[in-house]
């Protein structure tokens, strides 16, 4: 008896066709009075994520490669593009596929530490991939064999990552990746003995408000470059890189882009090139979501998106998000107070505490639109309890403020 296996996607941006472009309405307000919607909106701003985009391309002082594991939505990635963003971070098959196919002329680095053989393989004979991370000597032997396999010639380009300690981060990444300093520096002679590109990278942590952490993780790179002894052609700062919500308030990006050029001059690295992999704060404030008010109990409120929807970040790393009232009916508002949210779901842990300051007299029927969503927002979607339908639509108005909201203890 022969048994049919069948695969199940997940609700990810990656399936949407990139050539179909989302509905365009001028306001936030003008769809919401409209159509009166009762399942959530994302609201994308391509014009505020190709500006944000301009402004890192011209400042940071190397090249600038996107992250696409933030935001990997077409519309996003095409405004990337405007924007002047021509290298892109890619974690996997599916995200090289889409930037491949978008942008003939992109290039794209394969940044994930651990990789399927077959990702390998297609994405150095078939996408043009060349450029790949590492952080083991059995990553390293795998992607040599599987580009030799494939029989296409090309220049090899393999960066090696170097662990950090745990910092101060909103959201540590040093527990999961990242080859020791005595490891880092073995890895990068063997690179150079196989490699036309070597580089060293590393990642200070999701939403870092410290530009010194940048500083000392420059000063561990330059040592393991002195104790590895061999030429090094790329230094990749990573990401990390912040955006304003309303109870965190980082330093101006100018302030990270100092501390970088200067820990990189430090090096004294002649003909090295600089990369980093901003995804967050390129993307966070391209993109709000509009959810509805399904009921109200006391100071909690009942919504149509949750953690298991475009809100994962408010919940399991109570991240607090701008907000707004949107009330097409009119009517004065209260004084703002703080707020719960309960996402749709049958699940007690789908729960974002917040608080999130609306008006005290928000009530069932209500709209709330919640800013800064552009990063781990839609692409962190999931169909649990069948809550997976979400429109899309381009809006050219401003998205809430991210300005800091200071709450009383």
């Amino acid at each position: 008896m022969s048994v049919v296996a069948r695969t199940r996607s997940a609700v990810s941006p990656l399936r949407r066709q990139f050539v179909a472009h989302p509905v365009r309405r001028p306001t936030v307000d003008e769809v919401v009075t409209a159509d009166r919607p009762e399942e959530p909106i994302h609201c994308l701003r391509p014009a505020t994520v190709a500006g944000i985009a301009h402004d890192f391309v011209r400042d940071f002082p190397g090249d600038v490669l996107y992250a696409v594991k933030c935001n990997p939505d077409p519309a996003v990635l095409r405004a990337l593009w405007d924007g002047g963003v021509r290298h892109f971070d890619c974690a996997s098959l599916p995200e090289i596929r889409v930037v491949r196919d978008m942008f003939p002329d992109a290039a794209i680095h394969f940044m994930h530490p651990i990789k399927a053989r077959g990702a390998i393989r297609e994405a150095w004979d078939r996408r043009g991939v060349r450029d790949f991370v590492l952080d083991s000597a059995d990553e390293l032997a795998k992607i040599r064999m599987e580009v030799a396999a494939t029989g296409v010639p090309g220049a090899l380009g393999l960066i090696v990552r170097v662990g950090l300690p745990k910092g101060g981060a909103k959201l540590d990444l040093s527990g999961k990746f990242g080859a020791t300093a005595d490891e880092a520096a073995d890895l990068l002679r063997a690179a150079r003995a196989c490699a036309a590109t070597v580089g060293i990278s590393f990642h200070v942590g999701s939403q870092c408000l410290d530009p010194l952490a940048w500083r000392d993780a420059l000063a561990l790179t330059g040592q393991v470059i002195a104790a590895a002894g061999v030429k090094i052609d790329v230094v990749d700062v990573g990401g990390g890189f912040p955006v304003a919500y309303p109870d965190q308030e980082p330093p101006p990006l100018g302030a990270f882009f100092a501390e970088i050029e200067a820990g990189f001059e430090r090096l004294g690295l002649d003909g090295v090139r600089l990369w980093a992999e901003p995804g967050r704060a390129l993307v966070a404030a391209g993109t709000s979501v509009v959810v509805q008010v399904q009921a109200r109990r006391g100071d909690a409120l009942y919504v149509n998106d949750g953690v298991y929807g475009s809100l994962s970040d408010a919940g399991a790393l109570a991240f607090r998000y701008p907000v707004r009232l949107i009330r097409p009916a009119g009517g004065a508002c209260a004084e703002a107070t703080g707020f719960s949210l309960f996402g749709p779901t049958c699940d007690s842990a789908d729960v974002m505490h917040g608080p999130f300051m609306l008006p005290a007299d928000v009530a069932e029927g209500d709209w709330i639109e919640i800013g800064q969503l552009g990063a781990y927002g839609a692409c962190l979607r999931t169909a649990f309890n069948g809550f997976d339908r979400a429109r899309i639509i381009e809006v050219a108005d401003e998205a809430p403020s991210a300005e800091p909201v200071r709450i009383a203890a």
